[in-house]
């Protein structure tokens, strides 16, 4: 077993394994415990109540953080035309068609999100298999496959996230950066399980959001009290 270095065993120590924390106090401690040299990520983990395995208990979607993700995201567009020429002007990262599907067959992605016409899906098809991995694959219910490609390049850079519950149960997602100011991670913490809870599946039973943490990039997970949450 590796041994922990000074740096970790501090912040260990620096959060009470055994508390549940109110969510406030849980964000303070996670920017106090961001110490690295880089401008950490304060991430959150929520553990719902359904078991993805069944298609009536997925939970997947997207969600507008407020105060924005503090990550330069880049969006990759396939359209053709007047349609092309929108997402450039929208502020699209990379644009194309057949050219860019061979940019990426060829084995380079530069971008992090992306966007498709529907027209262009028969030709984004084939890279199933190499976007799908990545959750990068355009889909509808996302709003990824659409003729407004100015207002999803917009969306997806002006801080729109995508959430998808893994198979244990758990959505983990990014509420901004250490360096934002606490009420604005609340901001987006609360943006956050608000659509999670709006997406709770009919399938779902019991006790929905069931276990919450919250930890910066390189800091411990500091459990959060759901009592205060609802769902």
């Amino acid at each position: 077993m590796a041994k922990l270095t000074k740096k970790a065993k501090t912040l260990a120590t620096a959060v009470d394994r055994d508390k549940l924390y109110a969510i406030d106090e849980a964000i303070t401690l996670a920017k106090t415990n961001a110490t690295s040299k880089f401008d950490e990520t304060i991430e959150v983990a929520v553990n719902l109540g359904v078991d993805p395995r069944h298609a009536d208990q997925m939970v997947r979607g997207v969600v507008t953080l407020p105060k924005g993700t503090g990550k330069t995201v880049r969006v990759g567009v396939f359209a053709r035309g007047a349609k092309a020429e929108e997402a450039k002007n929208a502020g699209a990262d990379v644009v194309g068609a057949e050219d860019l599907l061979e940019i990426v067959q060829g084995g380079t992605i530069d971008f992090d999100r992306c966007i498709a016409t529907p027209d262009m899906m028969g030709l984004v098809g084939r890279l199933g298999k190499i976007l799908g991995p990545k959750g990068m694959m355009p889909n509808p219910k996302l709003g990824t496959v659409t003729m407004n490609v100015a207002a999803a390049v917009e969306a997806a850079k002006g801080g729109q996230i995508e959430y998808r519950v893994e198979k244990a149960g758990i959505i983990h997602a990014g509420l901004g950066k250490a360096s934002f100011p606490a009420a604005d991670l609340r901001e987006n913490f609360d943006a956050l399980l608000d659509a999670l809870v709006r997406a709770k599946p009919s399938g779902a039973k019991g006790k929905y959001v069931k276990k919450v943490a919250v930890s910066s990039t390189m800091g411990a997970g500091i459990k959060v009290d759901t009592a205060e949450l609802g769902g």
